[in-house]
């Protein structure tokens, strides 16, 4: 999916939101990333998706955990990690049939819903979360790649939270370039995102033991638990560099329930006093 004329056509412009500068478009540059995407039962899946107009994305009874972590190296506001958790989906008014959303997804609103975004900086907190809805958080990260292996790992707290680990593939030969969606809860709000981005990835499509997933003892990624992960992963994939642009437009509705809800959910309170800081917490213990 190419980058839209309008995001384009921003190159040289500038920005100021919520005290946050941005140089136009909202890129990334010389950024590697890693992916797996592991097996997970659909039906459990379904008990973390918020209100009723997200569904996982299935195939049978399987829907499927995608995990994606970038080391961004250029990005208009400085350098940091992100740990994405997230479950593919789909929006609309009832479940979508199987298949059809990876043909058809822009009918279907394939996409993630992102249940977790660890980030090394502030800055990148505050702009995610508080303009694009996502759930950014600061978090201890490292991405580390050798000859055979390429990981990272999420510690919270002096926890860990989360360790992904592939085997290297062999460098890839073609480049590719799509465009992929985010729905992400803030402020009772669905809200949903765009991101293009292009690299040239080497990776493993049913290779079993080609990833270790470890989920560790801190209490905010608990309920992954119950999510059945299949240990042998459909796909991983290394990027040995990427670029992206993040859309300045994004959409979002109301989160509804069938009672009227009882808890407060997390509201701008939790980024309006943020600043702008680039530095990193320290790294997670090995």
């Amino acid at each position: 999916m190419a980058i839209p004329a309008r995001l384009r056509d921003q190159a040289g412009r500038y920005a100021l939101v919520d005290g946050i500068p941005f140089q136009l478009p909202v890129s990334s540059q010389q950024s590697p990333a890693l992916m797996a995407v592991f097996p997970i039962n659909a039906e459990k899946a379904t008990a973390l998706m918020p209100g009723h107009e997200i569904h996982p994305l299935r195939l049978g009874k399987k829907a499927f955990l995608v995990i994606t972590v970038i080391n961004y190296r250029v990005t208009v506001i400085g350098k940091y990690i992100e740990f994405s958790i997230a479950i593919a989906c789909t929006h609309g008014p009832k479940p979508a049939p199987m298949v059809l959303p990876l043909l058809f997804m822009k009918r279907y609103g394939t996409g993630q819903f992102v249940y977790d975004l660890p980030v090394s900086t502030e800055i990148s907190v505050k702009g995610g979360k508080g303009i694009w809805g996502m759930p950014k958080h600061r978090a201890s990260l490292n991405f580390l790649v050798d000859d055979r292996t390429v990981s990272s790992q999420y510690d919270l707290d002096g926890h860990l939270a989360m360790k992904i680990e592939i085997d290297r593939p062999k460098d890839g030969l073609f480049p590719i370039g799509m465009g992929g969606v985010n729905y992400c809860q803030f402020r009772g709000l669905l809200m949903k995102s765009y991101v293009y981005f292009k690299g040239t990835p080497g990776f493993h499509l049913f290779k079993k033991g080609s990833a270790r997933l470890t989920i560790g003892s801190h209490p905010r990624l608990q309920p992954l638990k119950g999510l059945e992960i299949c240990p042998d992963p459909i796909f991983t994939a290394y990027f040995p560099e990427t670029s992206g642009v993040l859309d300045d437009h994004f959409e979002c509705w109301f989160v509804s329930q069938e009672q009227p809800p009882k808890q407060q959910p997390e509201g701008l309170e939790s980024v309006v006093d943020l600043g702008l800081s680039e530095e990193w917490p320290p790294p997670p213990k090995s």
